[in-house]
């Protein structure tokens, strides 16, 4: 049913999106802060690439600069929330709405082709030896540096007070650490990533259009939820290793399904149905649990007494 083409593309894929679910990760549950705003910016990281890369700048410099476009954009969420005391969930559909129209200035269309153009990919396969699984090597090597610099940045100072932040931020305020620009840093290093991926994508996939990231943020919640249920969270290393598992399986079972004659219109619905699963399984399994644990305890009582008798 699959080949190894399909395989290496579903993979490849996979690598790219597990760059926004690390995004999504550090706002969902690092400073637990629901963020909209990642449709916005996945479309902008995507549109800002495709349109220097088209503007014939060099790939490398338009994917970085989508990273901090991103930044950028989840800075104004921060500040939106921050400064302005608006909830967390309408700043992040505040922001999410402006950058549907800012995403359309930027490329001054609905979408941009990048076909025949020179992408990151296409300077990457010029490598000996990278010319059949550069972009898939690429990809695995761009998140291996981001979670390693993820979980470094997590252990450090900062990135403890950030941690804190989400845990108790009554706690860590009464310690004289400014919450305000925590939250402000969680969100904008969020965005960038998840703009990051977005330049990726639109390399990959050759084109950026204005509703490419329409649903992302509950692709990125799924694949967040799937990498706990299935990894396990028992350290921050684990945790991160889990997300980007999660990113993974996520776009796997896509392909699966849509394999198997599912229909492209459908994916949303199976997003969906994928998170409802994901997140009422541990409360299933628990219940399971305690409802075995209460038969033996039963069991044990009732020999106990059996063998008194």
């Amino acid at each position: 049913m699959f080949s190894l083409k399909i395989v290496v593309g579903t993979l490849e894929l996979g690598l790219m999106y597990a760059i926004m679910v690390l995004g999504v990760y550090l706002t969902f549950r690092v400073l637990n802060y629901a963020d909209l705003s990642v449709e916005g910016s996945f479309t902008l990281g995507a549109a800002t690439a495709a349109t220097l890369i088209f503007q014939g700048y060099n790939p490398w410099l338009a994917t970085a600069i989508a990273f901090f476009v991103g930044c950028i954009a989840g800075i104004f969420t921060g500040i939106f929330h921050t400064k302005f005391k608006i909830t967390a969930l309408l700043s992040g559909i505040l922001t999410m709405t402006a950058l549907w129209s800012i995403n359309l200035r930027v490329m001054g269309k609905a979408n941009i082709s990048l076909l025949k153009t020179r992408t990151i990919f296409t300077d990457f396969k010029s490598f000996p030896g990278m010319n059949q699984y550069g972009t898939l090597i690429l990809g695995l090597i761009t998140i291996i540096i981001l979670g390693v610099l993820i979980y470094l940045f997590l252990n450090t100072e900062i990135g403890l007070a950030l941690r804190a932040t989400g845990d108790n931020e009554l706690m860590i305020r009464s310690l004289g650490v400014n919450t305000d620009v925590m939250k402000i840093l969680g969100l904008g290093l969020s965005n960038g990533l998840v703009a990051f991926s977005g330049s990726f994508v639109a390399q990959h996939q050759q084109f950026a259009d204005a509703s490419m990231g329409v649903g992302m943020i509950v692709a990125g919640l799924a694949s967040v939820i799937i990498g706990e249920v299935l990894v396990g969270t028992s350290s921050i290393g684990r945790t991160i290793l889990a997300v980007i598992c999660g990113g993974i399986i996520y776009r796997t079972i896509i392909a699966i399904v849509l394999r198997l004659g599912l229909e492209p219109t459908d994916l949303k619905l199976l997003t969906a149905v994928i998170v409802l699963i994901a997140l009422v399984s541990p409360s299933l399994k628990s219940k399971f649990s305690a409802f075995n644990g209460g038969i033996l305890r039963k069991g044990d009582s009732y020999a106990n007494s059996s063998e008194s008798n």
